[in-house]
């Protein structure tokens, strides 16, 4: 049956055309594309199950019944492998799916079964997070505990003492014995009898999941008050209370009361500037993970001499801070104003830096009265001024001089601070650094991501170098000392006693102190080494040269006044001279000796 011709001659005068180059006639831009279309429907036409199947539609068609499109599995050509599909829909055929025997499908069981055969089983990953607390604690670890539990309790079945449960915290716990006292009187707070018992210690550690914990989770809890999720300074007061009376180092402040508080208020205030990066006055659980505030607490149990301790809990450190502030406080009333801070350290800051601290640009003042800093914020300032280059300094510093608020210290903003410094040089007689050779300076040692815009994380990146950027803006000695400075000196004074690095603040606390003692008890001080003794001997034997050298001048005035001849004059005023230098020597070597 030829019935392709005539199909298509029907197809055509119904006006309906192929269904599959009717798109491609609106787009006379692809000319090829429909004569393509077109050899390929007349092909498949020419085939005889499509001449069957057009046939078919055409007497249903005129017989008027409903026209159906085969199914798929019934009818499938390679040239057509969805012909229904190109004829009664609109949408494109997907992509034909090669062709599979009919005898031999694949399931898709088979499918599944060999991918799983050629893939390897998937590891199991451990829990890292346990959202109720800390990780399972194994059976060996929970027996370990309870060992040691026993063999410290069991002994003692009425409970332990302080000093019985210092040992608990030193073998069990394995933390400080420092933090058995504040501990011990939260465990026995509402008891006559102030004993611990087993029982509650065993049900306080293990309802905190405290016994495969962390160091630091231990200290968190022992540290944090119950209900809470923070420290604030009142949770390191019962600390510090027990480091003021149980520490050897600390024995002599027994009798003042008054200097306990303020040492007390000074650490607290050390190691929140430390540890709190927020500035928030609470600590997180984070930030004190980070720290190293225990590893201080172990060096404060170790050492007898608490000087030796320079992280936080210092005695040196602390009688610098306060003594610097005690002489700023000129009326004495615990606050400093405009005028006292701009005398520190012989008025080395700049009027411009010290009006930026008073608008509370860095910090806000905790003192509560407008325009006076209290002595919180005054420890807050001298950390940040003697070391820039702590985290906390380089943002204490940034945010004073960025004065826009944008995040960028720019060439005008550094101008505006670093003009009076320049008027400040000239008042002195010395020669001024010119501004664009700062600038220079300043941006081939810090090398900024964006030329001449100073960002928090180019200072931080190029610290300690960094410092020079807010010493040349704020602070006029400094800025001096630097530009006649001895690389070699600096290097020197960097090493401590025994060869370990100091900071800036570990230096400055040394000096100052040094000074403040020499002070306070000149005629008393001891000299420990021999070099420090010759030192003070010259000293001491440099001044008296001199004086005997004015001695010798006045003689030599008097000389010349009654006649004698400058020649004459001169001579007797060299032998005057000569002895007083032999005998200034032999001063000094009887010192020495």
């Amino acid at each position: 049956m030829d019935a392709g011709p005539a199909a298509l001659e029907l197809s055509q005068s119904q006006g309906q055309g192929p269904a599959v180059g009717k798109g491609v006639d609106s787009h006379p831009m692809y000319p090829c594309a429909k004569l393509k279309l077109d050899q390929l429907f007349l092909q498949w036409l020419s085939l005889p199950d499509s001449q069957q199947l057009v046939s078919n539609l055409v007497e249903d068609a005129k017989q008027g019944k409903a026209l159906k499109g085969p199914s798929s599995s019934s009818f499938t050509t390679p040239l057509s492998p969805t012909t229904a599909h190109a004829i009664f829909a609109s949408t494109p055929p997907l992509s034909p799916q090669k062709c599979r025997s009919p005898c031999s499908p694949v399931s898709p069981v088979r499918r599944q079964s060999s991918s799983s055969a050629l893939r390897p089983p998937l590891a199991r990953i451990p829990q890292f997070y346990f959202p109720g607390g800390g990780a399972p604690v194994s059976e060996d670890v929970r027996g370990l505990f309870t060992a040691r539990v026993n063999a410290l309790f069991d002994p003692h079945p009425q409970g332990l003492n302080l000093e019985q449960f210092s040992s608990v915290v030193q073998e069990v716990c394995q933390l400080p014995t420092i933090l058995a006292h504040p501990w011990f009187e939260r465990l026995v707070a509402g008891s006559s009898e102030r004993l611990v018992g087993k029982a509650a210690f065993v049900e306080w550690w293990s309802s905190r999941q405290l016994v495969a914990a962390p160091a630091t989770r231990r200290l968190w809890e022992v540290l944090r008050p119950d209900g809470k999720h923070h420290l604030t300074y009142a949770d390191f007061r019962p600390l510090l209370q027990a480091v003021l009376q149980y520490h050897p180092g600390l024995e002599f402040l027994a009798d003042t009361p008054e200097f306990q508080a303020r040492y007390a208020e000074t650490v607290i205030y050390r190691i929140f500037y430390t540890i709190n990066r927020s500035g928030s006055g609470r600590m997180s659980y984070r930030e004190l993970r980070r720290s190293d505030l225990l590893d201080a607490l172990f060096a404060l149990e170790r050492e007898e001499d608490i000087n030796r301790v320079p992280r936080y809990f210092s005695y040196e450190h602390f009688y610098v801070v306060y003594c610097k502030f005690w002489e700023l406080d000129s009326d004495h009333d615990f606050s400093l104003d405009r005028n006292d801070l701009a005398h520190y350290a012989n008025c080395a800051l700049t009027y411009q830096i010290v009006e930026r601290i008073f608008e509370e640009a860095p910090r806000k003042f905790s003192s509560g009265v407008p325009g006076k800093m209290g002595y919180e914020d005054f420890v807050w300032f001298i950390l940040s001024e003697e070391d820039k280059t702590t985290d906390t300094a380089m943002e204490y510093w940034f945010r004073c001089a960025d004065l826009d608020c944008d995040g960028v210290i720019t060439p005008s903003e550094m101008w505006h601070f670093y003009e009076e410094q320049m008027k400040r040089l000239e008042g002195l007689s010395q020669e001024p650094v010119l501004f664009e050779d700062v600038l220079c300076q300043l941006h081939d040692m810090l090398q900024p991501a964006a030329e001449g815009c100073y960002t928090l994380a180019d200072v931080r990146r190029t610290r300690p170098q960094s410092s020079l950027l807010f010493n040349s803006l704020f602070n006029l000695h400094k800025f001096m000392a630097y530009e006649n400075r001895d690389p070699f000196a600096l290097r020197a004074e960097q090493l401590g006693e025994e060869g370990q690095v100091l900071s800036d603040w570990d230096r400055f606390a040394r000096g100052e102190y040094l000074r403040l003692a020499v002070e306070e008890e000149p005629e008393d001080m001891q000299v420990d080494t021999a070099d420090e003794m010759w030192g003070a001997a010259a000293g001491r034997s440099a001044a008296g040269s001199k004086m005997l050298l004015e001695e010798a001048d006045a003689d030599e005035e008097e000389l010349a006044a009654v006649g004698l001849g400058a020649a004459a004059g001169a001579a007797a005023a060299a032998d005057f001279v000569a002895a007083a230098s032999d005998a200034a020597g032999a001063t000094a070597m009887d010192a020495a000796s």
